[in-house]
């Protein structure tokens, strides 16, 4: 197994720590603002899917034992251009981006950015990730259950956004 696989999974780690601890910020700030979260319920699903999500790859990694990567520069472009795409994201929220369905009345929707163009693109880029990440490191079977197990979720999750986003707009 290659060094360069386990670094490569410890750098998607902490970048995930923290936008983690981006959100806490953001989560806090909003709150103090009169922000009111919405779909908690659900949201323990989606931190146990990522955790998974790296455990998965981390044991077919280990149970491999023989990388099946082979560096490929094309996926190794659409890892950065996900990465670009997230930080776009982010920073067009700014304040407002959250990994949580929060919800501050009287602030209108944003529509710049990559918003300005699709309704929620965070959640196609996670969904790229969940796909792209363990198939650059030979964890096939991660690449083809994650993307699935998010897409269920996000059939959860985006009415009750989109209810509460309404909602805020009357």
């Amino acid at each position: 197994m290659s060094v360069w696989i386990w670094l490569f999974i410890l750098v998607v780690i902490l970048q995930r720590i923290i936008e983690l601890f981006i959100a806490k910020q953001n989560e806090i700030w909003m709150k103090g603002r009169g922000g009111v979260e919405k779909g908690e319920k659900h949201y323990k699903w989606f931190i146990l899917l990522h955790c998974f999500f790296f455990l998965s790859m981390m044991t077919e990694v280990v149970v491999d034992g023989t990388s099946n990567m082979n560096f490929s520069y094309f996926w190794f472009s659409v890892f950065l251009l996900t990465q670009m795409c997230r930080i776009w994201c982010i920073q067009s929220l700014g304040r407002f981006w959250n990994t949580k369905v929060i919800i501050l009345p009287g602030v209108a929707l944003i529509r710049k950015g990559p918003y300005k163009y699709v309704k929620h693109p965070n959640y196609i880029i996670v969904a790229i990730e969940l796909f792209v990440i363990p198939f650059m490191i030979g964890a096939q079977v991660t690449a083809v259950i994650f993307p699935i197990l998010h897409i269920m979720l996000l059939r959860v999750r985006i009415p009750r956004e989109e209810k509460a986003l309404r909602n805020a707009a009357t």
